[in-house]
């Protein structure tokens, strides 16, 4: 079996799509991960913080239809790109990930109301962005 390029591979720059690379990379770990359901991925912690999947990652909530609607933080997208910028924010972010430093807020958590075919109150939790 051939053997696939390590992770840590780097991203395209700033202002090119990082969807291909990214893309890419998730086959990549799909592909390994179905061919060995043991594998350990040692080098995943260098493709979290890589800033193709961290600009990856803002473009998806950015495309959200929920992108004006502010986390638990407060923040909307608008309010990132207006306020300190993607750029800044994701080096910010890049910066507390690869330092350890970061700590997700907990989850938005809303009960809604009873329904007959629920029996009782469902939990609905909203993730946010930073």
């Amino acid at each position: 079996m051939l053997k696939d390029p390590p992770v840590n591979t780097g991203g395209p720059a700033m202002g090119q799509e990082p969807r291909v690379g990214v893309s890419g990379m998730q086959a990549k770990l799909h592909r390994w991960a179905v061919a060995d359901p043991g594998r350990r991925f040692d080098d995943l912690f260098n493709f979290v913080h890589d800033p193709a999947t961290l600009r990856m990652a803002f473009a998806r909530v950015a495309s959200n239809t929920g992108r004006d609607t502010p986390g638990v933080d407060g923040w909307t997208v608008a309010a990132v790109e207006e306020t300190v910028g993607v750029v800044g924010f994701l080096d910010d972010l890049r910066a507390q990930v690869k330092d350890g430093s970061f700590r997700p807020l907990p989850v938005r958590q809303r009960l809604i109301p009873e329904r007959p075919w629920f029996g009782e109150a469902a939990k609905f939790r909203h993730p946010h962005h930073r």
